[in-house]
């Protein structure tokens, strides 16, 4: 058996890339990620994808931390909620007027994955800990780094711990697999304001002076299966 590297505490998708998450109870996790993760994006006229920064596939779009977006179940066209938490009746009217743009509008994933990196990313809660040690006046939470799994480890565990993963494998109770591969490298989001978090711009800074600008483990999905809160994830 295994090694017990712990237990799932709570899960996240973002059925609109950039928008704030939804928690789940459970999930189906396939070869793209968890079901309806980053399905939809924020899309201007030149094809690129709002994001917190700008790439060949991103533009930045400042204040889409600021709005929410959900699919519960169903797995159609997602709810937009607005920063208060409302659901907007007309998506794209909504996006133009408030991103001040005539030119976006939300889309679903076609041929260019809305994925930054990997299908999965893992956050221990070591490492969260360890943030919040060394920025003992900032409001964090996993919020702040957009994880799709946050992980309870055991008492003792090291901060950074995901970097001991890079080549293994994890196992969930329903035979779901998950292959880390590497960390993501962190941008100007972790520290962007939204709802009950303010603009923290320390954090990017001691993630960049402590841990090489990295944090979390990311994986694909070698195996599909369902995950839920609960879960032990054994390291094989």
């Amino acid at each position: 058996m295994g090694e017990i590297i712990g237990v799932v505490e709570r899960l996240w998708r973002y059925p609109v890339k950039s928008t704030a998450g939804e928690q789940l109870d459970a999930v189906e996790v396939d070869e793209r990620g968890l079901a309806g993760d980053r399905l939809y994006a924020v899309r201007d006229g030149s094809g690129k994808f709002g994001s917190g920064k700008n790439t060949r596939r991103f533009r930045r779009m400042d204040g889409l931390l600021r709005l929410g977006s959900r699919v519960g179940n169903r797995l159609t066209a997602p709810e937009l909620l607005d920063p208060l938490g409302s659901p907007v009746a007309d998506p794209d009217a909504f996006l133009r007027a408030y991103l001040q743009r005539d030119d976006v509008e939300l889309a679903r994933e076609d041929t260019v994955s809305h994925l930054d990196q990997l299908p999965v990313s893992v956050l221990t809660t070591a490492t969260l800990d360890r943030l919040r040690e060394l920025l003992p006046t900032t409001v964090l939470d996993e919020r702040r780094f957009r994880p799709n799994i946050l992980l309870r480890t055991p008492p003792g565990t090291a901060p950074f711990v995901e970097d001991t993963w890079f080549g293994h494998r994890t196992t969930a109770p329903s035979g779901l697999t998950l292959a880390f591969v590497r960390s993501s490298e962190r941008c100007v989001m972790t520290g962007t304001a939204q709802p009950g978090l303010p603009h923290a711009p320390e954090i990017l800074r001691t993630i960049a002076r402590t841990h090489q600008n990295r944090l979390d483990a990311l994986a694909t999905v070698p195996r599909p299966g369902r995950l839920q809160l609960g879960d032990q994830l054994t390291l094989g």
